[in-house]
C-alpha cells in the first residue's frame, strides 16, 4: 500500500463551485485513519491551505505557494522552504505598478497586497518594497486583474525576469478557448520551485520513499508531482495535455474524481498495486 498522497485543490479536490464532497472528506479520513499520510499540495498561501487540509481531514503536512514551502501546522514546524530572489521580487513589483495590477507576496506572514483585495485577511504593504522583501522571505509573486488583456501583455515581461518563472497562470493565458474569468493571474516562483520539487523535500522529510507516493491534479503546475510519484492520477477535467504524464485517469472534479479512485485504492484494487 501506498504511504503518501499528495492532491491539489483547485480543479481537483474542489468542484467548479468551490465545494468539497462529503464523500471525499470521508475516504480522506479514513486513508489517515488506516496510517496513509495526505497532503494538501496547492499554489494557494499558508492560511487557505491550511483551512482546506483541516476541512476534507487531511495531514498536519501542507505544500503551499506551487511547492515553494512545506509546512507542519500542528506544529508550526517549517518543513522546508524555497524563497524568491530579492530582486526579482523588486522587479515584479515595479512591473505590476507600471502597469497598475495588484501585486501580491504570499509570506510566511500571509498574503502581502499592494492594492486592497476582497480576502480580509490581506495585509496591505505598508512600506518601500525594497525594505519588505530584505526582511521577508517572499515563497511566491502572483499578478492579477480584471483584464485579462493587461496580464497578457504582462507575461512576456515576466518570463524575461531572471531566477524566476511562471508557475501556474490562469487557463485562458495558455488556451485560446477558455473564456477569461473574473480575475487573471500569474503564480511566480523562484526558479527551482515546482510541486515535484516540493513534495521531493516533503518525502525526504518524512523519510518516505517517492515509490510510495501518489499524486493526483488536473493542470500544468501539477505535471512536475506526476513525474515524481510511483502513481500519478488526472482528473477527467484534465487536458489531454496533462492526462499524457500519468498513469491513470479519474473522473472530474464534478463527478468526485477524487473519491472514486481513493475509494478504488483502499480496496487494494490491484491496478493500483504495483
Amino acid at each position: 500500500m501506498y504511504k503518501i498522497i499528495f492532491i491539489d485543490i483547485d480543479g481537483t479536490l474542489r468542484n467548479d463551485l468551490g465545494e468539497i464532497s462529503n464523500r471525499a472528506k470521508e475516504i480522506i479520513k479514513k486513508l489517515t485513519n488506516n496510517g496513509i499520510i495526505v497532503v494538501i499540495c496547492s499554489g494557494r498561501p499558508i492560511r487557505s491551505t491550511k483551512e482546506v487540509s483541516i476541512m476534507c481531514n487531511a495531514s498536519k503536512y501542507i505544500i503551499t505557494s506551487n511547492g515553494a514551502y512545506g509546512y507542519n501546522y500542528e506544529e508550526d514546524k517549517i518543513i522546508f522552504k524555497n524563497p524568491m530572489n530579492k530582486n526579482s521580487c523588486i522587479k515584479l513589483y515595479n512591473l505590476a505598478k507600471a502597469y497598475d495590477t495588484n501585486f501580491i507576496m504570499n509570506t510566511e506572514k500571509g498574503r502581502i497586497t499592494l492594492k486592497k483585495t476582497n480576502n480580509e485577511y490581506d495585509i496591505l504593504l505598508n512600506e518601500p518594497i525594497e525594505n519588505f522583501v530584505n526582511k521577508v522571505d517572499v515563497m511566491q509573486c502572483l499578478l492579477q486583474d480584471s483584464n485579462f488583456e493587461k496580464i497578457k501583455r504582462l507575461k512576456p515581461f515576466i518570463e524575461k525576469i531572471e531566477n524566476v518563472g511562471i508557475k501556474n497562470q490562469s487557463k485562458s493565458l495558455t488556451n485560446p478557448n477558455v473564456k477569461p474569468r473574473e480575475i487573471t493571474y500569474c503564480d511566480i516562483a523562484d526558479e527551482k520551485t515546482s510541486k515535484g520539487f516540493g513534495i521531493e523535500k516533503m518525502c525526504k522529510s518524512l523519510n518516505i520513499s517517492l515509490k510510495d507516493a501518489i499524486s493526483i491534479g488536473d493542470d500544468y503546475n501539477d505535471v512536475s508531482m506526476f513525474k515524481k510519484t510511483h502513481l500519478s492520477v488526472a482528473m477527467g477535467n484534465a487536458n489531454d495535455e496533462v492526462k499524457s504524464n500519468v498513469k491513470y485517469v479519474t473522473l472530474t472534479n464534478n463527478e468526485d474524481g477524487v473519491a472514486v479512485f481513493l475509494e478504488k485504492l483502499i480496496n487494494n484494487r490491484e491496478e493500483f498495486l504495483c
